[in-house]
């Protein structure tokens, strides 16, 4: 690894990113706070009052959090990461970026009458190379955290684990979608760092379809998982939809991040994609949203601004997201749309609609229709689409047409066996459940290197029994 990554995988303390943190946290109440040992005792101690782990149950992983509170509590924390690791294979990310409160927080029972167990907190605080080699060879496409999750459980069984991903650096939408404040760069950078130290081998730059076509790679390799994410923006039309200073959100948040990573990045450096000074108006409701506007007030906006066509209580996003964002002074225009932008060669403003729930369709999501004559405006020198994201045309980018597809273009695979129309060939995270959580990824990875294992084991006694 070139000596400029090598120092963000340091210790926390001796970072600079790690200090610039710290600069920030004097400004804004972060969504996380260190705990020291006392702290972090008291709170996995009350764990103990509950006889029901609805926290556990509600974890995508089953992470088996009421023994790792329990080991925390005793002071045994080498044990309590070790349970943490069992179930997890990235417990330092999930701590700072899972959605606690829709998931084991927001299901622990002491939160009755009291605040619940800081459940995330106390993951952050706690935070191998096989025995022998098996003689078989895994290609993952995809550096993210699904095919992290699946090299690291295929590593540990012996295997060849070789790592494709297009972007410069391990990580995905960690390392370059996922702002620096809620996950500090040098976690996931220390992280490459330990799976290259249990022997995965990372090609990085190399895009399967360009550089290295992917008959080629089931050549080389005894099985294959796509685990590439979902990456393509989806897109909003209408009248000066096309104007200079109309941005996709994983745009705007990759400059941010390659910039807080050290890159000289020419967009950025242009003003073109940095929020400072402006008034930015971001569209959309998820967590991607959430990413945008909050890092355009860390980039010193003069206002910032979220269009979103439902209301509070029907926002994908985190609710702790939407309370730190307003806290932090983004202001939410809610039951709103954009119908045309303003400007002429650059955007100037949004003109958009106020909106009203009506009857909820067959998924049992309340339909949203325009208000006739509810037209405003405002201000605006940075529009950022956060809208979602919809799967690339694999089979076109792969040159493989056998690849099947369902109609959202997300891969088809046996959902029990994980694997592809393809033989040998399996898929996992996004790819196939289409925009998630990190969390649900990593699930995925390590569920298909399961399946992987038992599909390679199976054709190596038949490969044997053959000879």
């Amino acid at each position: 690894m070139p000596e400029r990554m090598l120092q963000f995988v340091r210790l926390p303390q001796e970072t600079p990113e790690k200090r610039e943190v710290a600069t920030r946290r004097a400004d804004f109440r972060e969504i996380y706070e260190e705990f020291d040992p006392p702290r972090a005792r008291s709170q996995s101690s009350r764990c103990s009052q509950c006889g029901v782990p609805f926290c556990q149950v509600h974890c995508p992983l089953s992470n088996n959090i009421p023994d790792w509170l329990k080991l925390t509590a005793e002071g045994r924390l080498e044990e309590a990461y070790e349970v943490s690791s069992a179930t997890n294979n990235f417990p330092e990310i999930c701590g700072r970026i899972c959605p606690q409160d829709r998931l084991c927080e927001g299901n622990c029972v002491i939160e009755k009458g009291f605040e619940s167990v800081t459940i995330g907190a106390v993951e952050r605080y706690i935070t191998g190379t096989p025995a022998t080699e098996n003689g078989l060879s895994v290609g993952i496409i995809g550096a993210g955290p699904g095919g992290l999750a699946a090299a690291d459980m295929l590593r540990r069984r012996g295997y060849a684990v070789h790592v494709y991903d297009r972007y410069d650096r391990v990580g995905g939408l960690l390392i370059y979608g996922i702002p620096g404040f809620k996950l500090e760069k040098y976690i996931v950078l220390r992280r490459w760092k330990l799976l290259e130290e249990a022997g995965v081998v990372f090609h990085l730059g190399v895009e399967v379809g360009r550089d290295l076509s992917f008959s080629e790679l089931r050549q080389k390799h005894d099985s294959v998982l796509i685990a590439t994410g979902v990456y393509k923006a989806r897109d909003i039309g209408g009248p000066g939809s096309g104007l200079s200073g109309i941005v996709p959100a994983l745009d705007y948040l990759t400059a941010s991040n390659r910039q807080g990573l050290g890159e000289h990045v020419e967009a950025f450096a242009s003003g073109a994609l940095d929020a400072a000074g402006k008034h930015v108006v971001v569209i959309g409701g998820g967590d991607t949203a959430m990413d945008c506007v909050r890092t355009a007030v860390r980039q010193g906006a003069a206002s910032v601004k979220c269009l979103y066509r439902r209301d509070r209580a029907n926002m994908p996003g985190s609710v702790r997201e939407v309370k730190n964002a307003e806290e932090e002074g983004v202001e939410f225009v809610w039951l709103s749309a954009p119908d045309a932008f303003l400007g002429d060669a650059t955007v100037s403003g949004v003109r958009a609609s106020r909106m009203r729930l009506g009857l909820p369709d067959a998924s049992g999501r309340q339909s949203v229709d325009h208000i006739e004559g509810s037209h405003f405006n405002l201000q605006a020198d940075l529009v950022i689409k956060a809208l979602g994201f919809d799967p690339e045309e694999l089979p076109q980018a792969f040159g493989e047409p056998a690849l099947a597809v369902s109609r959202w273009g997300t891969l088809k695979v046996d959902h029990h066996s994980f694997m592809t129309s393809l033989p040998g060939v399996f898929a996992a995270g996004d790819i196939v459940r289409g925009a998630s959580l990190v969390v649900w990824a990593i699930r995925d990875g390590r569920d298909a290197a399961a399946a992987m294992h038992t599909w390679m084991r199976q054709n190596a006694t038949i490969a044997v029994a053959a000879e």
